[in-house]
């Protein structure tokens, strides 16, 4: 890929406030493009739009909850608004609550998490639409692993990116005839703040024992972000990153084996600490 491939080009990173969000409006912005970038949290949208001018690009403010349709809109019409044009939307906002199913006190998290990843990408792939199909643009989704091979304890987070997957690969067909390219990517586990923000049953982040997680040998963020826009320059269908492909290929092939793997090695572990705790998972 050229380093300056998406010079002038403009681009809406949601989810842009921390992580891969984050990298990939930066690394936009010091190739030229012009940068919408959105999240809910406005002082942190601040402090990437001034790294990123200062790398070179235009980058544009727009504070954002995927999970309000109208604000999607918004959204789109404040970047069409200000650059003129739309041409490539980078669905990254995520959130995730993870417990048994069994533990949450309603389902009020599981429509939470499921109204930021997947309808928020679809409120916003939809208000896009028009104007990609003017440019020839391009979609792209930051799904997950989870997306091709599910994981016990994570039940909202694997739904939403399973549904995620579908209605890519369903758009993508629809769009072809337009010359509008939607690319999937699939991340291993990523070194950024997701883990310490993800929710516990009761709607707490994770936090310091989230980062506890994350070991040396994992992705960063920044080179996450440079391999999506790789596959989003070369409009790639969809790229599994890290060991993610043995776990997809093994769905297909072997799905009973990797069903006792993920519960050797995921699963069991939670339900013995829930029983060391006086938690019933019964």
């Amino acid at each position: 890929m050229p380093d300056e491939s998406f010079r002038d080009q403009v681009v809406i990173v949601t989810g842009a406030s921390a992580g891969i969000g984050r990298a990939l409006a930066l690394q936009l912005a010091g190739q030229g493009a012009r940068v919408a970038v959105a999240a809910r949290r406005a002082d942190r949208l601040e402090q990437v739009a001034a790294e990123g001018r200062q790398r070179g690009g235009t980058l544009l403010v727009v504070p954002t909850d995927v999970a309000d349709e109208t604000q999607c809109q918004a959204l789109i019409d404040k970047t069409v608004g200000a650059f003129g044009r739309l041409d490539m939307l980078i669905n990254n906002a995520g959130l995730a609550a993870t417990a048994l199913l069994e533990q949450f006190p309603n389902l009020g998290l599981f429509r939470q998490v499921m109204d930021v990843n997947f309808h928020g990408a679809v409120a916003c792939t939809y208000y896009a639409l028009p104007h990609l199909k003017r440019t020839r643009g391009r979609v792209v989704a930051i799904s997950s692993v989870g997306g091709k091979a599910a994981l016990p304890y994570n039940t909202p987070y694997i739904s939403s990116k399973f549904a995620l997957q579908g209605f890519c690969d369903s758009l993508r067909m629809e769009l072809q005839p337009h010359g509008v390219s939607v690319t999937v990517i699939c991340p291993w586990w990523v070194v950024t703040e997701f883990h310490e923000a993800q929710l516990d049953q009761a709607g707490r982040p994770r936090g310091p024992r989230g980062r506890a997680f994350y070991t040396p040998n994992m992705m960063t963020a920044e080179r996450c972000a440079a391999l999506t826009l790789e596959a989003a320059w070369r409009r790639r269908r969809e790229v599994v990153l890290g060991p993610g492909w043995l776990a997809a290929w093994l769905k297909l092939l072997a799905p009973g084996l990797l069903d006792w793997v993920t519960v050797k090695v995921f699963l069991e572990p939670v339900i013995r600490r829930a029983r060391a705790q006086g938690r019933t998972t019964e």
